[in-house]
């Protein structure tokens, strides 16, 4: 009997360390694994050794045996000690201009709360179309698509204007991640405002960085894309794929409000309170306003850079105490986020660098040499965005992949401008498979709203909604516009 009781214990303590330790292996194995594959030919040894290093650094996010920074700084470390970098190349991530946008927008977005505009702003988008968390997801929609052809920076865009306003409105129906209480609407409306922007960046030639680039890339294969093409292009798949959203999200992962008839009422009311805008409120209104000015206009005609933008607004608000540096020290978000996502940039960087993205794409296009147009262009299509679980930038995955793919669908016999336009529409739709492959993914992952596995599998549902839409309604939109 002893004997017996004996072997159980020891097979639950053989259960309880490998439940324990488990995420800890993966992570650890992943790299060995890795480290001492034999580099394929033709690849940079050092480019084989960061691939090591970056697939370890994502399984140890997706299994968390420590908080996701400890992960970034081991895989800096890593990258250090091991020799596969310089030190300055090591460090780089941190010097990275998004990184300091995903930042500079955490800290803005606190200033929104503490003076109570945030609310304010809140309070007056429930008094129109509060009723409903599905009548919120459209007037969100809304305010970005009028937003959009005039912001061309994803990450201001969706990161400095229209989170605080979702983080704003969640907190009003006290649904907060630190109480609990993040599915009350909260996740709800932070997974359309993130999954939603992709779209409406698809949608407009100026509404993300790397667009404008692409358009150049097509231009050297004689393919003219202009804002007129570009929008009409863009227009209807981007409608159905904004109508569809919310109304998809209301049955995967919906709001535990479904009503409230009362909002409307309520938020009157609490305008009514607050009374009128304080000393504070109209200096973060001004802020507010000045940065939309600076990302649109001081962009378009004085080349004002949006980070340095977002750096002045900050630095305004420190220096009229509507924020102290005891607010931006409290602001945890942004200071895990400087760290995990620095890592990841430099990584992804100088995979592209040093060769092994640009191989990976060209023996992956390699394989449909015999297959039919179409068939091809889906198959590299979707080799394209997948791909781009290995990018934390996008400009990055479009400068060093954008042009072999887009050689590789011209090469098969795919009409140029049908060919061309679908590789820019999938160069947006993208973004949203990972918590870091757009700047703005890591404040809406870090908010707290939406956990990384939640994250992750949304994104790849829309990503696949989203593609079915452009690509397979998209063309014949195309085709009766007479665009190819």
């Amino acid at each position: 009997m002893k004997s017996t009781q004996s072997n159980t214990t020891g097979e639950a303590s053989e259960k309880s360390f490998f439940a324990k330790y488990w995420p800890h292996l993966a992570w650890v194995g992943s790299f060995i694994i890795l480290w001492f594959i034999p580099c394929p030919d033709g690849v940079d040894p050092k480019a084989w050794q960061l691939f090591a290093i970056f697939v370890a650094t994502i399984v140890g996010f997706m299994a968390k045996p420590y908080p996701m920074a400890v992960i970034a700084l081991s895989a800096i470390a890593a990258t250090g000690l091991t020799k596969t970098l310089s030190v300055n190349q090591t460090l780089s991530g941190f010097s990275d201009s998004t990184i300091w946008l995903i930042c500079s927008a955490f800290f803005i977005s606190r200033a929104f709360l503490k003076t109570g505009l945030g609310n304010r702003i809140a309070y007056l988008f429930m008094s129109m179309a509060g009723k409903t968390p599905l009548g919120l997801a459209y007037a969100t929609t809304l305010t970005n698509v009028v937003l959009a052809p005039v912001i061309p920076s994803n990450t201001a865009r969706l990161g400095g204007v229209l989170y605080p306003l979702q983080l704003a409105i969640s907190l009003a129906y006290d649904s907060d991640p630190a109480k609990g209480t993040g599915r009350r609407i909260g996740s709800f409306l932070m997974s359309n405002a993130f999954q939603g922007n992709l779209v409406i960046s698809a949608m407009f030639l100026t509404a993300m960085a790397s667009n404008p680039l692409m358009v150049g890339f097509a231009g050297s294969a004689g393919i003219e894309i202009n804002w007129g093409t570009w929008f009409l292009a863009g227009s209807l798949p981007g409608a159905l794929c904004l109508i569809v959203l919310p109304l998809i999200l209301m049955v995967v992962w919906p709001p535990e409000i479904k009503k409230s008839p009362e909002a409307v009422t309520i938020a009157k009311e609490k305008l009514a309170e607050m009374g009128k805008l304080s000393k504070q409120e109209y200096i973060m209104l001004g802020v507010f306003i000045g940065l939309i000015g600076l990302w649109t206009i001081g962009d378009m005609f004085f080349k004002v850079n949006a980070t340095i933008a977002a750096l002045v607004g900050l630095a305004v608000l420190l220096v009229t105490r509507v924020l102290t540096w005891a607010d931006l020290a409290a602001e945890k978000g942004a200071w895990n986020t400087l760290i995990w996502f620095s890592a990841l940039v430099m990584m992804a960087n100088f995979l592209n660098k040093l060769g092994l993205i640009p191989w990976l794409s060209k023996v992956l296009a390699g394989y449909v040499g015999g297959m039919d147009w179409t068939v091809a262009l889906i198959v590299l299509c979707l080799i394209y965005v997948f791909a781009h679980y290995f990018f934390a930038s996008a400009t990055a995955h479009v400068a060093s992949m954008y042009p072999a793919f887009l050689g590789v669908i011209l090469a098969v016999g795919t009409p140029p401008m049908l060919g061309a336009l679908a590789l820019c529409f999938c160069s947006n739709l993208m973004g949203g498979i990972t918590h870091y492959g757009l700047g703005s993914g890591p404040i809406f992952y870090d908010s707290g709203y939406i956990p990384l596995r939640p994250f992750w599998l949304l994104g790849l549902l829309f990503c696949i909604v989203f593609l079915a839409i452009y690509l397979g309604i998209g063309p014949f939109w195309w085709s009766l516009l007479g665009l190819y």
